[in-house]
């Protein structure tokens, strides 16, 4: 019973290895309106996810983003425009309309780096248009639909996948959101990036979990790396320090692997561990940043988005520590029984995911 409990444990575990990390915010939809009658919508995609998407949809090979360079996968999303077209869709009341479509591509500004492409819509309102909605068909997880008509302030509205976003008047704008409803959205925006999004963030917890039963250890590792990714959130929100993502992803992937395989060789906490757990937590911070870029802050409640969506991501992590704590609980009263059963078993896991995640993001 004892074996199978834990075995189904670690199970669990390995299916997370499928599982994109930082699913929310990878798609961001900014609608301008010019007040002269005319309409924008750029979305902004990974052009590499975007291929592998269209190809999916067109009933086509998937191409491996390492087997082609940037122009050949460009023009191979380029081909795919009716794709786009069938899956994207904008409304004006409840007509559908067909806008102009152009797929901009990324271009590189480092070796590390790139910028995102577009994919923009461009067309006319039709005349008596009230209201404005869309759908992207090509979304996987939640973004942000920012919209701005004339004007006027930027209305946000999160949109899970490929569902149609609520209706935005295009006659009565609403005013700006107070101060309560930003702390609100962005606070639930910080805890599901953690649960249930943030896969790579719930495993680094994970496994700073599993090396010992005290508490104390633990509150020593989590407090250690929750001061540390909030300071480089807030450096890297307010511009004073920056890394490309295409640097700090394997790094963070790399960090999870090496608390796991750490887990494996000792069975307790080292002063190095916390240092290294510093460490680890200043790359999962601009990690955590590079996400809020893509959310599209409000500009005129900048800190209190930035301080609640950090609150948010606090309490997921708890969230995630109270859950494994359940999960383990028949075990931590036994450490033997706990290391043999669970610790060494997870740890061997979360570790070959973290190496397989630092490989694949390593990647060209």
């Amino acid at each position: 019973m004892r074996l199978s409990c834990a075995l189904a444990f670690a199970a669990a575990l390995v299916s997370v290895i499928s599982v994109s990390a930082h699913e929310i915010g990878g798609t961001q939809a900014i609608a301008t309106f010019d007040g002269r009658g005319g309409y924008q919508v750029d979305i902004v995609v990974d052009p590499d996810t975007l291929l592998t998407k269209l190809e999916v949809f067109a009933g086509r090979p998937v191409t491996a983003s390492n087997r082609v360079g940037r122009l050949e996968r460009d023009q191979r999303i380029d081909d795919l425009r009716n794709v786009i077209r069938e899956r994207v869709a904008v409304w004006f009341d409840d007509g559908r309309t067909v806008p102009q479509l152009e797929y901009r591509p990324a271009r590189a500004f480092s070796d590390l780096a790139q910028a995102p492409s577009l994919v923009r819509l461009t067309g006319v309102v039709p005349a008596g248009a009230r209201e404005f909605s869309i759908a992207n068909g090509l979304a996987l997880g939640s973004y942000a639909l920012n919209v701005t008509i004339g004007n006027g302030p930027v209305q946000t509205e999160w949109i899970n996948g490929t569902d149609r976003s609520a209706a935005v008047s295009l006659v009565a704008p609403p005013p700006p959101s107070t101060s309560r409803q930003v702390a609100w959205q962005y606070f639930g925006l910080g805890y599901t990036h953690i649960l249930p999004r943030g896969t790579d963030h719930i495993l680094f917890v994970v496994g700073i979990f599993l090396l010992s039963a005290p508490w104390r250890s633990l509150l020593l590792q989590v407090s250690t790396f929750t001061i540390a990714h909030s300071i480089t959130l807030g450096l890297t929100m307010y511009g004073v320090v920056s890394l490309p993502a295409k640097a700090v992803e394997p790094l963070i992937a790399l960090s999870i692997a090496y608390v796991a395989v750490e887990n494996l060789l000792t069975t307790e906490l080292k002063p190095w561990r916390l240092a290294l757990v510093f460490s680890f937590g200043l790359l999962h911070g601009m990690g955590f940043a590079g996400v809020l870029r893509d959310l599209g802050l409000p500009r005129t409640q900048f800190l209190t988005a930035l301080l609640t969506f950090n609150a948010g991501v606090e309490a997921g992590q708890l969230s995630v520590i109270v859950l494994t704590a359940v999960a383990v609980a028949y075990w931590r009263s036994n450490a033997g029984t706990y290391r043999r059963l669970v610790v060494q078993p997870a740890s061997f896991l979360i570790a070959s995911i973290g190496l397989f995640w630092t490989i694949q993001r390593a990647l060209p």
